[in-house]
């Protein structure tokens, strides 16, 4: 039996049981009023919003929900980070998403595009369909572009025109933009794991800051 039932006294004939029921019920209620009042921040991203080779209370999407929490603001996060994930994998699963509602979306995908070396105009075309899609069911859906950069071994025409393509869909889409959204992060070893791709829970506190710092006035 579930412990909780011992806060319900109803063995105590002083407390009739249907007033005890339409109390639980109202209480219920009022947890759920509670919870639906809050809005949702959807993270669509591969193993960087996963927090890959860590928990996921260490990773950047809790750590941006700790700040929310300690700002009371009325947001919930919701981390639909996978590893691996590419821009085909997120447009293919974002229906699905978004049948939840969505009043934030931090769009993270595109760095496995360049490290499998895809096509960057189909790359752009997915993650502008994600776009389209989640505007589509949510009109007033707040966008954040985080943007990402591949290793130079893929020759510099690359990845500039890898870069670019976060910025343009910024500034097509009208939705604030992450510059690099492993500033201060990358390319350090003691903010990495072993590999020298994915933070540590030290790497991902920057991360945080740095996502922080674009979401947070979209959330007053």
């Amino acid at each position: 039996m579930d412990s909780r039932m011992n806060y319900f006294p109803v063995s105590n004939p002083s407390i009739p049981y249907p007033a005890l029921l339409l109390c639980f019920l109202s209480i219920t209620v009022a947890f759920v009023s509670a919870a639906s009042e809050k809005k949702t921040i959807l993270v669509l991203g591969d193993s960087l919003a996963a927090g890959y080779g860590l928990d996921t209370s260490l990773a950047f999407p809790a750590l941006v929900q700790e700040k929310i929490d300690a700002a009371n603001l009325p947001y919930r996060v919701v981390n639909a980070g996978i590893s691996g994930d590419t821009s085909a994998g997120g447009l293919n699963r974002i229906n699905w998403l978004l049948r939840q509602p969505v009043d934030v979306l931090i769009l993270e995908l595109g760095a496995n595009d360049g490290l499998r070396g895809i096509n960057l105009e189909t790359t752009k075309q997915n993650l502008q369909g994600i776009i389209d899609q989640t505007r589509a069911k949510y009109p007033d859906v707040q966008l954040v572009i985080a943007g990402m950069m591949v290793p130079p071994n893929l020759g510099h025409e690359y990845t500039d025109r890898f870069r670019a393509i976060f910025r343009e869909l910024a500034e097509e889409n009208n939705a604030p933009l992450i510059p690099f959204l492993l500033e201060g992060v990358a390319g350090k070893p003691q903010l990495n794991l072993g590999d020298g791709i994915h933070p540590t829970s030290e790497g991902h506190r920057i991360v945080a800051e740095t996502v922080w710092t674009t979401v947070a006035p979209l959330l007053q």
